[in-house]
């Protein structure tokens, strides 16, 4: 990109130059012009430089863009590569090995939940395309949100931890209208995103309750936190801080992104607020009887 920018700056330099050299050369031929000529160029040379800070704008957003795509090409080979090349270990240790019982329930077991994280990246994926081409109509019906926080909880505790991490304080027979699919990938988000930037097997918190027409559901984790300064974009799509060279945790910046646009659609707000002493709280708030 350094090339275009490099003839695009030029190209502005050189325009003003003529600009100024035939303005030279008319003001020498009709002095008496003198005004009309200075009032002309400064309107072109306005026009013009207006022109070129939007096309450099333009220029600076691409040039953005494609440095996340590039991380998130990056992050979703990685993603990809390590539960799939995980499951092959597993799978060709049962084949070759004479394993017992228990040792070949142990490596099915992981190698499932290697599977699953390859559907939650898969579902993300298709959920964020859907999103961006407003082909996902989001349907919606009545449904309980308490018995689908539960579930989605469970499955990734036995995913993270032998010990028991995530603390559920969740409020039974909590019903809400919408898209469960969708839905279901909010929450997954979250908790996974309060698991990754925690020290291993430290204890998130959730909790789903309801006062009135408003259902509260909060994940508190102990982690690393977020800077202030990042709280603004954690929310725009491919955005994660640093780079998929320097980063430690794994991820494709379309989680919050995805959170966000969902929540939207069902007239939910999120708020990201600073946990006591340390890590980042997370709270969604729905209307019970929103369309």
């Amino acid at each position: 990109m350094k090339k275009p920018l490099i003839i695009f700056y030029g190209l502005i330099i050189y325009t003003v130059i003529q600009v100024i050299w035939w303005g030279r050369l008319l003001l020498a031929a009709k002095p008496d012009s003198l005004g009309m000529i200075i009032g002309e160029s400064a309107v072109f040379i306005f026009i013009f430089l207006v022109g070129a800070f939007y096309m450099h704008k333009a220029i600076k957003g691409e040039r953005k863009l494609h440095n996340q795509q590039r991380n998130f090409l990056l992050s979703v080979t990685h993603e990809l590569k390590s539960p799939l090349a995980s499951i092959k270990l597993y799978l060709e240790t049962i084949i070759k090995r004479d394993l017992d019982a228990v040792q070949r329930k142990k490596f099915l077991t992981n190698s499932l939940k290697d599977i699953e994280r390859l559907d939650d990246l898969v579902e993300n994926m298709l959920i964020a395309t859907k999103i961006e081409s407003q082909s996902y109509t989001f349907p919606k019906e009545q449904f309980n949100f308490s018995q689908l926080v539960n579930a989605v909880a469970d499955r990734l505790q036995l995913n993270t931890c032998n010990s028991q991490v995530i603390k559920a304080n969740i409020e039974p027979l909590i019903f809400l209208n919408g898209d469960k699919f969708a839905l279901t990938s909010v929450l997954t988000n979250l908790i996974e995103n309060a698991i990754k930037y925690s020290p291993p097997c430290a204890e998130i918190k959730i909790s789903l309750k309801q006062k009135g027409d408003q259902i509260s559901f909060i994940v508190a984790d102990s982690g690393i936190g977020i800077d202030d300064q990042e709280k603004s974009r954690i929310f725009e799509k491919f955005y994660r801080v640093g780079s998929e060279e320097t980063r430690k945790t794994k991820g494709t910046g379309l989680g919050l992104f995805i959170v966000k646009q969902v929540l939207d659609k069902h007239q939910a707000t999120i708020k990201v607020k600073n946990n006591n002493p340390s890590g980042t709280i997370f709270e969604v708030i729905f209307n019970a009887h929103a369309n």
